[in-house]
């Protein structure tokens, strides 16, 4: 009885159990809306400072709607899991029904924040994408092999291109080249680590479909990539979209060392088991927020100083 009555304590009221089923530190992905207009040497502009803030709201909205959605739909399979049934909906703090009123309103929302914006059909539609692929991911792509791969790291491309199309801006094929590689680099990472740390036993069905040599491999071609990428695009500043001016400015260029720095420290994280969804490790990791933390200064230095 003592723990049963020191459960029911604990539990927490209706709106802390929705922020928390909201999942607000997941936000901190669409920061990736302000790449783009960072690196046009944009983001200072009153107007695309707006469109990317309008953007952001838009996006945490959907996915907050998102992640609602799949916890009502994963309830019964997360009230077994070791650590999921402590989320808000599985333990029972957050009643279904809530959960998709929140949900739906939250899409709306999602839906009607860019027509505050003139020429809002861009990001209309990259929220469309997100929430249909997102959708299907939960229902049926996550159990398909390499498939989910990539459907994950579509979300964090779609973010990134999501702030060039909402401020217009054209962006180089390398930068489309390394945000793509560099979301699945990121997702075989944490897949990687899955595999090392508790096998083809996780409570992730789609593991099974993977070998350990398998996503190790792919963890060294996405890694490869996305450096010969990011190479390509530093060096070639008249592909950042900066001026002629910028063409032998050395802090564009220096931003390749903490990048080539957090891959490798990424690619061992991974094979050591620890690797941690991307939004832990700039949250909780000291040295991918120092590494982060160079790479911004040396951009901005070399877009804005």
């Amino acid at each position: 009885m003592a723990v049963v009555t020191t459960s029911l304590t604990q539990r927490r009221r209706p709106l802390p159990a929705l922020v928390s089923a909201m999942r607000p530190t997941q936000w901190v992905k669409n920061g990736l809306l302000a790449v783009a207009p960072a690196a046009a040497h944009s983001l200072t502009h009153a107007d695309v400072l707006w469109r990317t803030a309008t953007a952001f709201v838009a996006f945490c909205c959907m996915a907050s709607a998102i992640y609602l959605i799949n916890d009502v739909r994963d309830v019964e399979a997360d009230r077994l899991h070791p650590t999921k049934h402590l989320r808000a909906i599985a333990s029972g703090e957050l009643s279904i029904r809530l959960a998709l009123t929140c949900a739906a309103v939250l899409v709306i929302v999602a839906f009607a924040l860019p027509f505050v914006l003139s020429r809002c059909q861009g990001l209309l539609l990259i929220l469309g994408l997100y929430f249909v692929i997102s959708i299907c991911y939960s229902l049926w792509l996550k159990n398909l092999a390499i498939i989910e791969l990539g459907v994950v790291a579509s979300g964090f491309f779609l973010r990134a291109y999501g702030g060039a199309v909402t401020s217009h801006i054209t962006v180089s094929t390398w930068f489309l080249v390394v945000i793509s590689f560099g979301a699945l680099f990121l997702v075989v990472g944490k897949r990687t680590s899955e595999m090392k740390k508790v096998g083809v036993k996780a409570t992730r069905p789609v593991l099974a479909e993977y070998t350990l040599e398998f996503l190790r491999s792919a963890l060294t071609l996405s890694a490869t990539v996305v450096v010969t990428g990011y190479c390509l695009w530093a060096f070639d500043t008249s592909s950042t979209g900066l001026s002629s001016t910028y063409n032998d400015f050395v802090p564009i260029r220096l931003t390749v060392v903490p990048v080539v720095f957090a891959v490798l420290f990424i690619m061992r994280s991974a094979d050591a088991g620890d690797s941690a969804a991307p939004e832990d490790l700039l949250l909780h990791n000291r040295t991918v927020q120092a590494l982060a933390l160079i790479w911004v200064a040396l951009l901005a230095w070399g877009v804005y100083g």
